[in-house]
């Protein structure tokens, strides 16, 4: 059984940063994908960065409401991936969870359906 443990949450201004923190409980090298989703009230869960980790540090994609801004990375030797969250906006206020392992090779990694894995998550609120 896996487990993630998401931390690094908090409170920011409009322009500020933070860096998520997603620790797995095994090799995240032996997981096909890692992946970010983040879920606003009354909304649902999309995708933010996706990274195929398995055996070999992939190139992370990312969300268009993203990129530029956003950067995923992962290190192995402490079975962690980071999302780093820069020029953050009020709309990147959400919960935002980290997923790992598709329930089939062929399943979209963009998809929240596609993974077995969740953390509990955690929260991002950006004023402005």
């Amino acid at each position: 059984q896996v487990q993630l443990a998401e931390s690094g949450g908090g409170s920011v201004r409009a322009g500020g940063s933070l860096r998520l923190s997603c620790a797995a409980s095994v090799d995240i090298s032996r997981m096909d994908y890692m992946a970010w989703f983040r879920q606003a009230p009354g909304k649902e869960r999309v995708v933010v960065a996706w990274l195929y980790t398995l055996y070999s540090p992939g190139s992370p994609d990312y969300a268009d409401s993203v990129k530029g801004r956003f950067t995923m990375s992962q290190d192995n030797a402490k079975n962690t991936v980071y999302l780093q969250m820069n020029s953050l906006k009020p709309e990147d206020t959400a919960m935002y969870y980290c997923a790992s392992d598709l329930e089939r090779s062929d399943y979209d990694p963009r998809e929240a359906g596609s993974y077995i894995y969740w953390g509990q998550g955690t929260q991002v609120t950006v004023s402005s």
